[in-house]
């Protein structure tokens, strides 16, 4: 027990140091290693926008506060998404968790990126070589959480970044630190998150390699390597902090009103709203909405109007068929310039 508070302990310094020097480097829009990190998981967070960080529980809560998944429904659990992303990419994710007792709650998850394959060319075959080729981008990630109290959760996150295209290749390691503060009976819970916390990224590879004839040398040379050494890119770090409300209505209906603010690193702040409205903890409906404060128009940002991502949209659908509990859930997101991204999850609890 002295070894976990501990743990705890060093988890709130960090993300207390850490969130007081965010401020967010906005002239580097866009420059930061392993964008994928921010690609959202699941269909229940995602149909909220992620403004659940606070309530989250489960396996949803693997992305978006590991603490909550202190809290799983049943003994273990586990998890399919799929999700129609942008420009033809797919994204899958698979997840399971176990529930140890009084010791806590382990979890892993498996993300990858699915993208259409993409024609070889070389200076040569400008039209192709007849072969083709497709960038692997894969996160895996080792959670643990744990009841610190009957109010206090607490949980972490340690994931591996795998990136290769063709022959150039990066790997690094991020952490994920979740707390979340139940106060007692009124509904009302607190949540605070600091994920892909971790040393910058750089690629390297054998297709950095490229020979030359050494200067000065006389014809039939041997030519000579010279490697090109790529920037380090940080990480998308991200601080999250979010409150949410349950407003019991009756005895089998319910709503939820949960709100996050995310402070971003390399992109603009967020300022999440959602509602959930759920029937007897089996029927869910759920919207949500995202404001971008620095898509101002001025120093070249875009338009709040104009961004990429519009409100989320969800349903689900819950029911317990003898020990086995069910869940399919569903989440729409509107964008613009592509089609809207989908998420569809299965969640087996038994």
């Amino acid at each position: 027990m002295k070894f976990l508070k501990n743990i705890l302990k060093t988890a709130l310094i960090i993300i207390l140091i850490s969130g007081s020097s965010f401020s967010g480097d906005r002239s580097k829009y866009g420059t930061s290693a392993a964008p994928e990190l921010l690609i959202p998981v699941g269909s229940r967070g995602t149909s909220l926008s992620g403004s659940i960080i606070s309530s989250v529980t489960g396996l949803d809560a693997m992305y978006w506060n590991p603490a909550g998944l202190s809290l799983i429904s049943s003994k273990t659990e586990v998890m399919a998404s799929h999700m129609k992303y942008i420009a033809d990419i797919d994204v899958n994710y698979v997840a399971g968790a176990v529930d140890l007792g009084n010791f806590g709650v382990i979890g892993a998850s498996l993300k990858s990126l699915s993208f259409s394959d993409e024609l070889v060319t070389t200076l040569e075959s400008p039209m192709g070589t007849g072969e083709t080729w497709a960038p692997t981008y894969l996160t895996t990630s080792l959670s643990y959480a744990r009841k610190m109290s009957d109010k206090i959760l607490f949980g972490a996150s340690l994931k591996i970044i795998y990136e290769q295209v063709l022959t150039v290749s990066s790997t690094g390691f991020a952490f994920d630190f979740g707390l979340q503060y139940l106060a007692g009976k009124s509904g009302l819970k607190f949540g605070v998150a600091l994920k892909n916390f971790g040393p910058s990224m750089r690629f390297d590879g054998t297709g950095l390699e490229q020979y030359y004839e050494p200067q000065g040398s006389i014809g039939g040379t041997t030519n000579e390597p010279r490697k090109i050494t790529l920037q380090d890119f940080s990480l998308p770090t991200t601080l999250e902090l979010g409150i949410s409300y349950d407003i019991p209505i009756g005895k089998k209906n319910n709503v939820l009103l949960s709100t996050t603010f995310q402070n971003n690193n390399y992109s603009s702040d967020e300022y999440r709203g959602g509602l959930e409205y759920n029937y007897n903890n089996i029927v869910f409906l759920r919207g949500a909405y995202t404001y971008y404060p620095d898509y101002t128009g001025e120093d070249g940002l875009l338009k709040n109007d104009e961004r990429l991502f519009g409100p989320t949209f969800g349903v689900g659908l819950h029911y317990p068929f003898g020990s086995v509990n069910l869940g399919f859930d569903y989440a729409y997101r509107l964008t613009k310039r592509f089609d809207a991204n989908q998420w569809f999850s299965l969640t087996v609890g038994f």
